[in-house]
């Protein structure tokens, strides 16, 4: 069964940066769109980013767009989120998933399409 990990998150300033990453064991993983979602107290899963299997396409929320990148290394089976210029309403706690279809390309990105999930790495930024 695939497994998800997550890492990098924590508290930073409002402006600040952080990096956060996933480490799948999965034997697909190099053929499987990922993402990354998030969630915050009171308020339901919400898209982030996607990437398709080979690296493209990315998909966005309209509220990272132009802060954040999704990345992944196919070598590894990780999949990053770097996150620039960081604002307080982006505090939430940071999933990532894996879309099982092969060859995906996570256009699809409700949070539904992705079956494997992690348990998630806390983003915490103060003003």
């Amino acid at each position: 069964q695939e497994q998800l990990v997550e890492s990098g998150g924590g508290l930073v300033q409002a402006g600040g940066s952080l990096r956060l990453s996933c480490a799948a064991s999965g034997r697909s993983f190099s053929r499987n769109a990922m993402g990354w979602f998030r969630q915050s107290p009171g308020k339901e899963r919400e898209f982030v980013a996607t990437i398709g299997w080979s690296g493209a396409p990315t998909n966005y929320a309209d509220s990272v767009k132009g802060r954040f990148t999704i990345s992944r290394d196919n070598t590894k089976n990780t999949v990053d989120l770097q996150m620039n210029s960081l604002k307080p309403e982006d505090t939430a706690v940071y999933y990532c998933a894996s879309d099982h279809a092969l060859f995906s390309t996570g256009n699809n990105y409700r949070p539904e399409a992705f079956e494997s999930w992690g348990q998630g790495t806390q983003v915490t930024v103060s003003s």
